[in-house]
């Protein structure tokens, strides 16, 4: 089992959401987050001031799927969230070594 996580913008989350719904996808956990990579945040002017926005809203998926899953999943939230412009996100994929249903204990994929 492979967890996918991704970080997307925020008006993205709509697409993205509908993406992995056509795969079979049926559950994930999303947060707000903020944060920044390349793009170092940007400035803004309000009322006549300057001023910098380090950490930018952003939206986090996170996915846990079978192994034979995850290529696919991958293709569709890079080119659901994908807008060509600085700033887009970030995906990563990483082992799942057990996972568990608490309400009825099962184990692995069957708990996903």
């Amino acid at each position: 089992m492979r967890k996918i996580e991704a970080i997307i913008r925020p008006f993205k989350l709509e697409d993205v959401k509908e993406a992995l719904s056509a795969l079979g996808v049926d559950g994930m956990t999303v947060m707000e987050v903020k944060g920044f990579g390349r793009q170092k945040g940007h400035t803004e002017i309000y009322r006549g001031s300057e001023y910098t926005l380090d950490f930018l809203p952003k939206i986090k998926i996170e996915v846990v799927l079978p192994d034979s899953e995850v290529d696919e999943a991958v293709k569709a939230i890079t080119e659901s969230a994908r807008t060509g412009k600085i700033g887009d996100g970030k995906i990563f994929v990483s082992t799942i070594d057990d996972a568990i249903r608490i309400r009825t204990g099962d184990t692995n994929e069957n708990a996903v």
